[in-house]
């Protein structure tokens, strides 16, 4: 299954769930300006080089205040299905 069908499941699935998280897996809520999605990622993602630039970009637009209430990334949400792509094929 390619990533792209796997990140559009997780949302849909999220929604009917309620939100709960997989173990092994963590939420971040992705876009910029009003146009941000949830996508459930595993927590390997996070040790990522491509991922870890992500992040470093959160931390400094965000800082440690997130304003959804859980891990922000100000990236496009292409930018970062492009990023989880290469990430599952690895």
């Amino acid at each position: 299954m390619a990533i792209r069908q796997l990140l559009r499941r997780s949302l849909s699935s999220e929604r009917r769930s309620g939100g709960e998280v997989p173990k092994g897996h963590c939420a971040v809520y992705v876009g910029e300006n009003d146009e941000k999605r949830r996508f459930v990622i595993p927590v390997s993602y996070l040790n990522h080089p491509s991922f870890q630039q992500l992040l470093a970009r959160a931390e400094e637009e965000f800082g440690f205040h997130q304003p959804m209430g859980g891990l922000t990334i100000p990236c496009s949400q292409d930018l970062f299905i492009d990023i989880a792509s290469c990430l599952s094929t690895k």
